[in-house]
């Protein structure tokens, strides 16, 4: 038998060494300096106890046979009381992750519509991580979080949304436009029916006003000079009135008013006693304007 010896081996701390004698498993090797006995044992290998993540992408359909590129991010650690089954039962354990994180997704995802799974990520996250705790933790390994970071379906669908999403804001700005421009006509109508309602209320007390004045002057006309009627005050008024007229017309430098009685003259010649009735008319226009303009 040949000779043995001792040797040692390194561990770094957040791993553990795997030691076998004579091919079998033996201890753990803790982080630091392990010493064993060459050549009957050997450290078969070196396991992480940091916490390490796994990223994978799944393609599936939804309900409404909308394919879909899903992304995941799995984080898990190796149970330190498990090293054993973490080591010696899978060969290959993010290979054995993805399995079952395909399985789960292929499972969950073809129930619900498109809309329905970008509201239900979570919900997949959830089914995702209880699927792999049952299944990874008889193997030593413990999920700590499964995240869905992504779903991303095909562009022409991805722009396709994006042209309904803008099509319904477009229609809902036109709406609350549309309500702002009828709320803005409404206030102008009610502005406009105020307006016209004080308008109203200024000319009846103005026509009030007018009346009461009329009115006195008449009883006061009436009073003072004896043998006058109030058909003679009243005819005096208006004459007095259609002259103001003719002053503020004749004043005016824009004038084109023709003057002519209501209504012509009905005869058997009615045709010639209209037409001087106009000439007439514009006769005593000019000479009504020229007399402004002069003063005398």
């Amino acid at each position: 038998m040949g000779a043995s010896c001792l040797c040692c081996a390194c561990v770094s701390t957040g791993e553990v060494g795997v030691v076998e004698r004579n091919c079998k498993y033996n201890r753990l090797g803790l982080p630091g300096i392990t010493l064993m006995c060459w050549p009957f044992e050997a450290m078969q290998s070196r396991v992480s106890l940091r916490i390490m993540q796994l990223d994978i992408r799944a393609e599936t359909k939804t309900k409404d046979n909308v394919f879909v590129m899903v992304y995941i991010s799995i984080q898990y650690q190796v149970i330190r009381e498990k090293v054993f089954d973490a080591v010696y039962r899978l060969t290959n354990p993010q290979e054995q992750i993805r399995a079952y994180v395909y399985d789960v997704v292929r499972a969950t995802l073809p129930r619900m519509f498109l809309d329905e799974a970008f509201e239900a990520k979570d919900d997949i996250a959830h089914a995702v991580k209880a699927s792999l705790q049952t299944c990874m933790g008889t193997y030593g390994y413990s999920i700590l979080n499964a995240l869905v970071t992504d779903l991303e379906p095909d562009l022409r669908v991805k722009a396709a949304m994006n042209e309904i999403n803008a099509s319904k804001r477009l229609k809902e700005a036109a709406r609350e436009r549309a309500e702002g421009e009828k709320i803005v006509q409404v206030k102008i109508a009610e502005a406009n029916a105020e307006s016209k309602y004080l308008s109203g209320v200024g000319v009846a007390k103005q026509r009030k006003a007018i009346v009461d004045g009329l009115r006195e002057s008449i009883l006061g006309f009436s009073g003072n000079v004896p043998g006058t009627t109030a058909k003679d005050v009243m005819d005096l008024m208006l004459l007095t009135q259609y002259f103001d007229m003719l002053n503020l017309v004749g004043n005016n430098p824009s004038t084109n008013t023709v003057f002519v009685p209501h209504k012509p003259a009905l005869a058997q010649n009615g045709e010639e006693e209209v037409g001087d009735q106009v000439r007439n008319g514009m006769l005593q226009a000019q000479s009504r304007f020229a007399h402004a303009r002069t003063g005398r």
